[in-house]
């Protein structure tokens, strides 16, 4: 990122001493133009890798912010990135990140990378090798190795980051945490987190016949470090979160944002264990069906994570599909649980409190108690609410690595990583039942109960009773693409 010239001397000495000066061009600092003037050296110029669909809107919210411009839009797909077009007419444009990133580096701050999940890795860390700050769609990654591998690139290359949880950074968030801070609740021992999601096709097998490829998008360069396999209808632009070599199921549309507060709250590190059961639609010889290429209807996940400073272990359930929790006795009957069809519990030792998704709308349980509990606050608030998560980044961007701006970013990869990796272990845990599945003999797995619970070493990423799991850590990338590591 271009450093702010420091001045100390009036605009008088400054434009009698600089040499641009005499050329008639020269670059204003801040302080010159007064306050609410933003100047050119003081802008954040953005690259967005993914322009269209949340692409879009998430470089609007940095434009929005005041402090930044949109200079340059990368996107594989020409329908998608019609709007992103429309509103920087004067972004340069490119299909493929990496030719962008090597003719354009010298130009470019900072990246956002807005693709589906399973390129996300890899284009933020090749912005990140060219010291590039990064501002990352969740989940973070498609793999519990890359988060890893992220995470460590961010120290390693002294960049500013933030995961697209935006939820991290609003109001709901800060409220659970003062009141977890206070004791009202207790010591948090089991946290529920669920979801409607999916609303895409998922249990279903992958098309066998080939459609062909829309002139307008370059699906090979879509296709990424994924597995060379036939375009089919519908997979874009939004259906292929239903499929393990683009997305991540549900876990990786939601969970980032409906675990974020449970991590913020009880400061939960890596899992010690992980353990699920599925669900599948009806069809005949159910007990035999394989779909291997794409999630579940509807799973439920059990995380434990190692209780710290003499707290209990904390038993993490996240269900998706639709299935929720029993409602808490102290909640009306009438009463909305979570938001609806997405929400977070907790249960504490001295009480219950929960919120919907991004952890908005924060209430004790009983309700009535919400108001009547004062607290003192805890945790500084971010300015702007939701909205604030984008102008945040830029702003610790602007103020650099190593920034107080920085270090209280609420999603940075120090954040996002292990929850992400979270996240992922979830998915582990489903992908490893299917190979349960597949090794089962004749009617050896009828019940979908039967299964086993993982056993992870966080700091080593492995798990330690079930090898097979393995290959799910860390997966294969197609030739011709590297995590650059």
């Amino acid at each position: 990122m271009k450093k702010k010239n420091a001045f100390n001397k009036s605009r008088r000495d400054f434009l009698k001493n600089s040499s641009l000066a005499a050329a008639g061009f020269f670059i204003v600092p801040r302080h010159v133009l007064g306050r609410g003037f933003v100047a050119p050296s003081d802008k954040l110029i953005v690259a967005g890798i993914g322009a269209g669909g949340k692409g879009e809107s998430d470089l609007r919210n940095f434009y929005e912010s005041g402090k930044a411009e949109v200079a340059y839009l990368c996107d594989v797909d020409d329908r998608q990135i019609t709007e992103s077009v429309k509103r920087f007419p004067n972004a340069k444009r490119y299909k493929d990140f990496r030719e962008m990133l090597s003719k354009e580096a010298k130009h470019i701050d900072a990246v956002s990378v807005s693709t589906p999940d399973h390129t996300h890795a890899v284009a933020a860390m090749a912005a990140m090798q060219l010291h590039k700050h990064v501002y990352v769609q969740k989940p973070l990654t498609h793999d519990i190795y890359e988060a890893r591998m992220l995470t460590k690139a961010a120290h390693d290359y002294k960049v500013v980051t933030q995961m697209g949880n935006q939820g991290s950074s609003g109001d709901g968030v800060r409220q659970l945490q003062d009141w977890y801070a206070a004791g009202v609740i207790g010591d948090v021992h089991t946290i529920y987190c669920f979801t409607d999601r999916p609303i895409w096709p998922q249990g279903v097998a992958r098309p066998t016949t080939a459609s062909p490829i829309p002139s307008e998008l370059d699906y090979d360069l879509w296709l990424g470090t994924a597995p060379k396999k036939d375009y089919f209808d519908g997979v874009l632009p939004f259906n292929w979160r239903g499929w393990w070599d683009y997305g991540t199921g549900a876990l990786g549309d939601m969970a980032c944002h409906i675990m974020a507060p449970a991590f913020a709250v009880a400061q939960l590190g890596y899992p010690i264990s992980a353990e699920c059961s599925v669900a599948t639609k009806y069809i005949e010889n159910w007990h035999k069906a394989y779909f291997p290429e794409s999630g579940p209807i509807a799973s439920h996940i059990t995380l434990v994570f190692k209780g710290k400073n003499g707290k209990p272990d904390v038993e993490l359930h996240w269900m998706d599909g639709g299935i929720q929790p029993t409602r808490p006795a102290e909640l009306g009957a009438n009463e909305i649980f979570g938001d609806g069809g997405n929400g977070t519990l907790f249960l504490g030792t001295k009480g219950k409190m929960m919120c919907g998704t991004y952890g908005i709308d924060p209430k004790l349980l009983p309700t009535s108690k919400t108001a009547e509990t004062k607290v003192p606050q805890t945790i500084a608030r971010v300015p702007k609410g939701d909205d604030g998560h984008y102008a945040a980044w830029v702003e610790a961007a602007i103020a650099g690595y190593g920034s107080d701006k920085a270090k209280n970013l609420s999603s940075h990869f120090d954040i996002a990583g292990p929850l992400t990796e979270s996240v992922l272990m979830g998915n582990l845990a489903i992908r490893s039942y299917d190979i349960q599945k597949k090794n089962a003999k004749g009617d050896d797995f009828d019940y979908p109960g039967r299964h086993i619970k993982l056993l992870w070493d966080g700091p080593n990423m492995k798990i330690t009773n079930f090898d097979d799991a393995n290959q799910f850590v860390k997966r294969t990338y197609r030739d011709g693409w590297s995590l650059g590591m």
